[in-house]
């Protein structure tokens, strides 16, 4: 059994065994593919296990062997899930293993955005509480989150977990999601998503990315939200229509944004949200504390051995 990993370096940097998935198979690793070399690299391949490297349509059709796909994320987009259905070949994914992890990033950036943690240690490194005048100095307005309205846009393990924060925190809870009676929570009010968005002090994206919804998030509804509004997005980039954030935030439409993904990753270097007025940006690494790897790691090795088994799990369906 052939296994390729396309782009195993952002999982596991060094600090992993790969010697589970080793033992399934004729093993090979790339660090990183570049999108014309993933069906050279995946030629004889039965497995291939991607995090980012897009595995298209074209690329599938082209690769005979292959029998499964593993998606070594959450997110599958990457992947011509219809193209390896029609070849007949497995996609599964890795759920939930990160939702932990990614609700404490967006409490990371939501904290900095109210509270400018960082800035003020910044601040006290440079020595202007050395050189204050008085005992204590701010130098951006604090915001305490208690009684603040939180909107959740999606409410899958990871929304559920940011709700289970912002409800010890004292918010209010409002969430947009397609099934409420099913996924109701205690504490937590299902509204539309324009409410949300026009309601909130602070809305966090947490949905999956689809053909509906790429840069839903655009210069009108931006306009409905509270000109002291936060945008966080940790989920996708392209959910974001990112030169009208950029117009929002430089114009005062809304107070600042905290974002871990971007529509292009790496970016540009001249990226409109890189000079944004008060917007901060993380380089995707929600995802990537070691805790959050090793359960992808092992639950990506579980995939790939069900498989082998004959009792495919996690399997996306088309």
């Amino acid at each position: 059994m052939n296994i390729v990993v396309l782009d195993g370096y952002a999982l596991n940097p060094g600090d992993l065994s790969w010697e589970p998935l080793q033992a399934l198979g004729n093993l090979k690793i790339y660090d990183r593919s570049l999108p014309e070399q993933v069906a050279e690299r995946a030629s004889q391949a039965d497995i291939i296990l991607t995090n980012k490297a897009i595995v298209d349509g074209d690329t599938i059709k082209r690769l005979s062997a292959l029998r499964y796909i593993g998606v070594m994320a959450t997110g599958y987009n990457v992947v011509d899930v219809k193209a390896a259905h029609a070849q007949g070949i497995v996609v599964a994914n890795v759920p939930a293993y990160g939702s932990a992890s990614v609700a404490q990033l967006t409490f990371s950036l939501i904290l900095e955005l109210c509270q400018g943690v960082g800035v003020h240690a910044e601040s006290v490194r440079k020595g202007e509480w050395a050189q204050s005048k008085d005992f204590s100095y701010w130098k951006m307005p604090l915001t305490e989150l208690q009684g603040k309205t939180i909107a959740i846009i999606g409410f899958g393990q990871i929304g559920r977990t940011v709700a289970t924060i912002a409800l010890a925190f004292g918010m209010e809870v409002i969430v947009s999601h397609k099934h409420p009676e099913r996924d109701k929570m205690a504490g937590v009010t299902f509204k539309d998503e324009a409410t949300c968005f026009r309601e909130a002090d602070i809305v966090s994206l947490h949905c999956p990315l689809n053909a509906e919804n790429k840069g839903f998030v655009n210069a009108g509804l931006l306009a409905t939200m509270k000109p002291s509004a936060l945008l966080i997005n940790t989920s996708r980039g392209p959910l974001i229509n990112e030169p009208d954030l950029a117009t929002a935030l430089n114009n005062g439409i809304i107070a600042g944004a905290g974002l871990d993904v971007l529509s292009i990753e790496p970016p540009a270097a001249d990226h409109p949200l890189f000079l944004a007025r008060n917007c901060m940006i993380t380089p995707h690494i929600a995802w990537a504390t070691f805790e959050a790897r090793k359960r992808l790691m092992d639950k990506t090795v579980e995939n790939v051995q069900a498989f082998l088994e004959g009792k495919p799990q996690n399997v996306i369906k088309a």
